[in-house]
């Protein structure tokens, strides 16, 4: 069961600035991983569903953040359909990120009052999620789909409209000004906060490094867009 309710996971996600997402088969890592974002200033989490037996991963590191981490929300991600939504809801995911639009896994997750984010790439998509109940929509792959302009001339016509790029997002502070200025809510971010050199080497005092130093870019462009 979700310990932290949609509105408290939307909050999270909009003064945090930033999902991380992350995956990797070893629970280890994951910790470490999970350890050094937490140090560094990030209160939201993503864990891909992306090998076997990652939903038991998952139940471990949640777990963990339970246990080790207060105040660190905890979510699933790349889930495609329902059966596996309900499976992460059972190990006590806040919310669910799809790379894509199904209605049913939108009623899995309105139905346990889970926060739910399907990627979109069009604005009829947009106008469909938000009709599901969509909090916060994933625009995915961001940098395909027309990047900042697109997110811009989504919230032109639908103002109201919460997004989170994913896919194109990187730690420069000028990459991240032109999403905050697009009006984003908050970035989704992979490879470019997790380096390959970082993880060969498990250096995650210099990830805690990173991650504080990308949560202060943000908060930096945050406040000057006031």
């Amino acid at each position: 069961m979700a310990k932290y309710t949609r509105i408290e996971v939307f909050n999270a996600m909009k003064s945090t600035g930033v999902v991380p997402v992350f995956y990797h088969a070893d629970i280890e890592v994951c910790k470490a991983v999970l350890k050094a974002c937490y140090d560094g200033g990030i209160r939201v989490f993503e864990f891909v569903n992306r090998g076997d037996f990652a939903h038991e991963l998952f139940a471990a590191l949640n777990q963990f953040a339970l246990a080790e981490l207060p105040g660190m929300i905890m979510g699933a991600g790349s889930i495609v359909e329902e059966g596996t939504t309900a499976l992460y809801i059972q190990n006590g995911a806040n919310f669910i990120v799809s790379p894509l639009l199904n209605e049913n896994m939108a009623k899995v997750c309105n139905r346990r009052k889970i926060m739910w984010s399907p990627g979109c790439g069009t604005i009829s998509e947009i106008n469909k999620a938000q009709e599901l109940g969509c909090e916060v929509v994933k625009v995915f792959p961001a940098s395909e789909v027309g990047g900042p302009s697109f997110v811009k001339a989504v919230k032109a016509p639908m103002p109201w409209t919460e997004i989170m790029p994913t896919g194109g997002v990187s730690c420069e502070h000028e990459n991240l000004e032109k999403w905050f200025k697009a009006g984003v809510t908050c970035v989704g971010m992979g490879s470019k906060l997790f380096p390959a050199e970082i993880m060969k080497h498990n250096d995650w005092l210099a990830l805690e490094q990173k991650a504080r130093q990308l949560i202060e870019t943000i908060k930096s462009i945050q406040t000057n867009l006031k």
